[in-house]
């Protein structure tokens, strides 16, 4: 049974991955949320940690990010020596939803530290404390990438990748898409559908060569700005062209683009 529901932020259900989700929640399974930047990955656990009524606590992995970090760490506080629990320590003793975004940028040794999450011990070793934290019941691992979507990203091990359940996510058909937009930036219908047109050719030109394609997080921007005034070509080229390309020539082919759509 669900706990309490908090009310969460928008999430348009695409297929069934709230059925997935529940299902890897009741089981105490971790989850791996794989597909493209800004297809509404973080979006989706932050409606399901609401749905639950858990505490969701998410970090933003990266090349830097060490176990140390995740973990906890000695600080000084008021001439004192204390321990500070780091993320993970946190979310295990808090019984939170614990997300972990594009995690494959991360050290390896961070996701040594997180291996022992991820089976029947469901638990860490704190060796500067000599302590085992058993996570609670209600704690969630979540994990995110982007399995190498039109760049050379890091890849997970395979070792790792078999710890999960796994979810591919991509942007939304059109139709859906568009409700979306238009829900978040609360711009019309019919600006939502020019939008997500816009999209569906950018998405289409591979020939263009670019590191990541416009997101449907990107739409919902263009949508606010267009619900407030600035005029919808100008929206489309600051909020969704220029974050995409510093190219002169793919610019202007990309303008040229929204000129036809706009």
């Amino acid at each position: 049974m669900l706990a309490p529901t908090i009310k969460g932020p928008f999430y348009q259900v695409v297929a069934d991955e709230e059925e997935i989700f529940d299902s890897a929640y009741r089981n105490q399974l971790p989850l791996m949320l794989k597909g493209p930047t800004g297809c509404g990955k973080s979006r989706f656990i932050e409606s399901m940690a609401a749905r639950r009524g858990r505490p969701l606590i998410t970090v933003a992995c990266n090349e830097d990010t060490s176990a140390t970090d995740l973990l906890g760490r000695f600080v000084v506080k008021g001439g004192d020596t204390v321990w500070q629990d780091g993320p993970v320590t946190r979310a295990l003793r808090e019984g939170a939803i614990l997300y972990l975004d594009e995690i494959a940028e991360a050290r390896e040794d961070v996701i040594v530290v997180l291996h022992p999450l991820t089976d029947h011990r469901r638990a860490i070793t704190l060796d500067k404390l000599n302590e085992e934290i058993k996570a609670s019941p209600e704690f969630m691992l979540v994990v995110s990438f982007n399995p190498g979507y039109q760049r050379g990203l890091k890849e997970l091990k395979p070792s790792t990748r078999q710890r999960f359940v796994a979810m591919h996510f991509d942007y939304p058909r059109p139709e859906l898409e568009s409700e979306i937009v238009k829900a978040e930036s609360q711009c019309s219908l019919e600006v939502a559908q020019k939008l997500v047109r816009f999209a569906g050719k950018i998405r289409n030109l591979k020939e263009l060569g670019l590191a990541e394609t416009a997101s449907t997080r990107l739409l919902v921007d263009a949508g606010k700005l267009i619900r407030d005034g600035l005029e919808p070509r100008r929206s489309c080229d600051v909020a969704i062209v220029q974050p995409l390309t510093d190219d002169g020539d793919i610019m202007t082919a990309l303008q040229d683009v929204a000129a036809m759509i706009f």
